[in-house]
């Protein structure tokens, strides 16, 4: 089995700032502009079925309006949006880093911890906008493992009628442009979980977070220890200059790269991290209720 850090939401280059962690600790992972989608924000509906579009256009002051169109991609909150019979969750990946997935062998079974840059934010008479006490940190905010893969430039696509809303069905000249299908349970080292092949972690908690504390810089990730490539070991894709890892006691950190959105590591070398994967699903998957 392999795992993927893939990194998916608003970001300061797609979208401009960060998504939010409101106050009562809840997150909200939110995607980025699509010009060629024929969704838009205001169609969109956090957990507690609030306007996505206002939270958008609070937060960026505008420059994003609810009325813009949105790349809802991963999409594995049922909630989303009002869904066609026989949806399930869904993930698109294409050119580069459908490439780079393809060339480290992803396949059935393997699994996708999303991750993105988050932050504190406050409603003040009536608007978000962000706690200016708090700092921006990658988070790790939603699981999705590999169900069924979709080549759309090769396979017919009749079937998957409940689909075509996804904006990777836009993108018909792109390269690899592939879907995801979610497995329908959780199984991690052959025994399946009474929990759903993918869905979002609700709550903010620490163990959920990348970042560093101590450091300012976001990209400065405190991983577990077995995570650091001992001699053999074939690093977190990416990041294979040993100059970026360090052991830090039980840990370990990275200064993890600025750029790249799928980060592949084989859980074969590293069978520490199918307990890790497990137990933070388990810890977190009240989010998928």
């Amino acid at each position: 089995m392999k795992l993927i850090l893939s990194r998916k939401g608003f970001d300061s280059s797609a979208g401009g700032v960060p998504s939010p962690i409101f106050e009562d600790n809840t997150m909200l992972s939110l995607p980025i502009p699509d010009e060629t989608s024929i969704i838009t924000y205001d169609e969109l509906k956090t957990h507690k079925s609030e306007s996505v579009g206002k939270i958008v256009s609070d937060l960026t002051n505008g420059k994003i309006k609810g009325k813009d169109n949105v790349h809802i991609d991963p999409d594995i909150f049922p909630g989303t949006i009002k869904r066609n019979n026989g949806w399930k969750p869904i993930f698109g990946q294409k050119d580069l880093a459908q490439s780079h997935l393809k060339n480290n062998g992803i396949g059935i079974g393997d699994i996708f911890l999303f991750f993105g840059l988050f932050r504190e934010v406050e409603k003040i008479k009536g608007v978000y906008q962000f706690d200016k006490s708090s700092r921006p940190k990658h988070v790790l905010w939603g699981w999705f493992q590999i169900g069924q893969i979709i080549h759309l430039s090769k396979e017919e696509t009749d079937n998957l009628s409940w689909a075509k809303y996804h904006p990777h069905f836009q993108f018909e000249n792109s390269k690899n442009n592939t879907l995801y299908i979610a497995s329908e349970k959780l199984n991690i080292d052959k025994k399946e979980l009474n929990i759903n092949g993918s869905g979002v972690f609700r709550k903010y908690r620490v163990e959920l977070c990348l970042s560093c504390p101590d450091s300012h810089k976001i990209t400065d990730w405190v991983l577990p220890k077995w995570f650091y490539p001992e001699k053999g070991k074939i690093p977190l894709s990416y990041h294979k200059n040993l100059k970026r890892w360090k052991k830090d006691g039980s840990l370990c950190r990275l200064s993890s790269v600025g750029r790249g959105q799928e980060f592949v590591l084989d859980c074969n070398q590293y069978p520490e991290s199918l307990n890790w994967i497990k137990e933070l699903i388990i810890k977190n998957f009240e989010s998928n209720i």
